[in-house]
């Protein structure tokens, strides 16, 4: 591991014993590009290999009702697709203050990994061609490497087609 921040994402991996490498950089608050193409352009990556992880509603999940989709910065989620993921018709996007509540991150640096309650998790499928992805390591202007089957081992998640 990398030197860098620690979050309750890099605790959760190194607890798991997984590999990961920690990538700080300068979060830019007045720059309009977005987060995740922010973070793809100071790491020096292509944005597929970049995601970001969006809290989503859907209708008839049991418990809060809220799950995680992580696509590709580059592309958005499709919500009816994450929906047939989990097993039901239709999601929408969460509220932005019910995203923060459940995950215990700060929007912008919202991690899929060590989020305060575990969400059932589905990562696009175009992560397993990736030797490593990136994902937001639960700070603004703070990423982590991982193989992308490590991600889903330690969400507990599942692979889909949820991004277009």
């Amino acid at each position: 591991m990398a030197a860098g921040p620690r979050t309750p994402a890099t605790t959760a991996l190194t607890r798991a014993g997984l590999t990961f490498t920690t990538h700080p950089y300068t979060h830019d608050p007045g720059s309009d590009v977005g987060y995740g193409l922010e973070a793809a352009a100071a790491l020096g990556v292509p944005p597929e290999v970049v995601f970001k992880t969006l809290v989503v509603h859907v209708d008839g999940l049991h418990g809060s009702g809220l799950a995680v989709g992580v696509v590709p910065v580059s592309t958005s989620l499709d919500l009816k697709a994450i929906a047939a993921a989990l097993g039901h018709k239709k999601a929408t996007m969460a509220d932005g203050a019910a995203a923060e509540r459940s995950s215990g991150y700060v929007m912008g640096g919202i991690a899929p990994i060590g989020q305060r309650t575990a969400l059932p998790t589905v990562v696009d499928s175009s992560a397993q061609t990736l030797a490593t992805m990136y994902v937001s390591g639960g700070r603004r202007g703070f990423d982590i490497g991982l193989a992308p089957a490590d991600l889903v081992v330690v969400t507990g998640g599942t692979f889909a087609p949820i991004a277009r």
